[in-house]
């Protein structure tokens, strides 16, 4: 006979004591979950910080589901004025969802987030987003049995029922590939590169002139991404943040752009796979976490990596030269990835319904193996 529980009551976040444990919430819920990688805690610490730009144009609030003293469970609820100003719909978003698998919790931290949006004029909620389109979102609903790649997020199973369960409907699905490195290219991949050689030429990233270099990247990814589902732009600040904390992972060769007649059409840009340095560190770089991390990193080095960002400018699109131009890219970043060991990489993430990408990645040999949701309420 199992044993009564205490009922769950619902507090916003409130000082350094309660976002400690915000964040410390999925340890419990992952405890036995051999796929789940801890994130450090000093990043989430960051990720959170008023000081980080995304808090410029949003306005989010968080709350622990309780068991008595126990927290049980969490969730963000959050305003995005960059949305609402490109969209105009009306529609608040939830994210950082992580919970016991108990009804009760998951409605209470859901109705908490739903009637906070709902007082402040929302008409539908969407997510989950950790925190924005731009960072991680999605619920892993496929492929609970291997670890995520470096800002990608895991869930377990019964999330996707316990969404249900409240009324929530999915409403985009977005997928990850796997691609191995040492592929064959596909004799029409030689051809398209042949045709354009000496039309177009790849380069490195100019880590002397970084911020130049930032500039151009999110000038493609906008002009590329502008018309996708979801899609908000990143603000300057937002991509200068995210460029200059990744410079030290990030190696020159990892990020690649394209040009045609001297000017930028394409980019890529790649990370190595940090969960597997810090997989078994349990959030903590102190006291040696962080040399573990850097011996991992710079001598041992990840056997995976994650292509992040990837775009063609709008004009390109749809014509041989643009094909051309990704698969490039593609080329470059797998010839350096071969070179420090990589074996595998991850696309992520992909609309299920971006058809001219998924057939170019599975020309490649890429397959399927994560499915993430986004799922969606009317608040009436």
């Amino acid at each position: 006979m199992r044993a009564a529980l205490e009922p769950v009551r619902i507090e916003p976040i409130n000082g350094s004591r309660d976002l400690r444990r915000f964040i410390r919430v999925p340890w419990s819920v992952y405890v036995d979950d051999p796929a789940w990688v801890p994130h450090l805690f000093l990043e989430r610490q960051e990720q959170f910080s008023r000081r980080h730009p995304y808090f410029a144009h949003a306005h989010c609030c968080f709350w622990l589901a309780y068991r008595g003293m126990k927290p049980v469970g969490r969730i963000s609820a959050q305003i995005d004025a960059l949305h609402e100003a490109r969209h105009q719909d009306a529609t608040g978003f939830f994210g950082l969802l992580e919970a016991e698998d108990e009804a009760e919790t998951f409605h209470a931290l859901l109705s908490t987030a739903e009637t906070w949006l709902r007082d402040q004029g929302m008409v539908r909620i969407r997510g989950p987003f950790n925190l924005s389109i731009n960072q991680e979102c999605g619920l892993l609903v496929e492929g609970f049995d291997t670890p995520p790649m470096i800002m990608m997020g895991h869930a377990r199973p019964y999330y996707a029922d316990r969404l249900a369960a409240e009324g929530y409907q999915g409403v985009k699905d977005l997928l990850a590939y796997h691609i191995v490195t040492h592929f064959t290219p596909p004799a029409l991949m030689r051809t398209v590169l042949n045709r354009v050689a000496g039309v177009a030429r790849i380069r490195p990233l100019r880590r002397s002139c970084l911020s130049e270099e930032l500039n151009i990247l999110r000038e493609i990814y906008e002009d590329a991404w502008s018309a996708n589902w979801g899609f908000i732009p990143f603000t300057e600040e937002e991509f200068r943040h995210l460029g200059y904390s990744l410079r030290l992972l990030v190696e020159d060769e990892y990020v690649q752009i394209a040009e045609v007649d001297g000017e930028p059409a394409a980019m890529i840009v790649a990370f190595p796979n940090v969960n597997e340095a810090i997989a078994d560190l349990d959030g903590r770089l102190f006291p040696l976490g962080w040399l573990k991390l850097l011996w991992r990193l710079k001598v041992k080095q990840p056997k995976t990596a994650r292509v992040a960002l990837m775009g063609v400018r709008k004009r390109f699109q749809a014509s041989a030269l643009g094909s051309a131009l990704a698969f490039m890219l593609i080329d470059a970043v797998r010839g350096h990835g071969i070179r420090r060991g990589v074996q595998a990489v991850e696309l992520s993430w992909v609309l299920e319904d971006n058809r001219p990408m998924r057939n170019m990645l599975s020309m490649i040999g890429g397959v399927p193996y994560k499915r993430y949701r986004i799922y969606e309420k009317a608040l009436r």
